[in-house]
């Protein structure tokens, strides 16, 4: 049973291996600082959009999901549909969803 075991598991590990030096290749890009917003704007209302959904920012989310554009609102210019990591959508509205009180938990990464 380890002989069938074995070849299996070095199969997976090598193309786990792959996938895994893939990823990090194309995700060594990390932020040299951090800073919390602290007041509303379209950038922060988009970042906040993006954090949202699970990615620090739209640098991030087309990486992960191997994406060249982002679906936006041609009116106000904000994000209008995100992926999840876990393939779930998010469908946001045209005005404004980061209330006064969130814009603070937004993340401004620094690269």
């Amino acid at each position: 049973m380890a002989e069938r075991g074995l070849p299996r598991r070095a199969g997976l590990t090598e193309i786990t291996g792959n996938k895994t030096s893939v990823a990090m290749a194309s995700s060594d890009v990390k932020p040299k600082s951090v800073s919390h917003a602290k007041k509303w704007s379209e950038e922060i209302e988009n970042l906040y959009r993006f954090q949202h959904a699970g990615y620090r920012d739209e640098a991030e989310y087309k990486q992960v999901k191997q994406v060249s554009m982002v679906d936006r609102w041609p009116e106000t210019g904000y994000v209008k549909k995100l992926q999840r990591r876990d393939n779930t959508f998010y469908y946001y509205n045209r005005q404004r969803e980061c209330d006064d009180k969130e814009v603070h938990k937004v993340k401004i990464y620094a690269y």
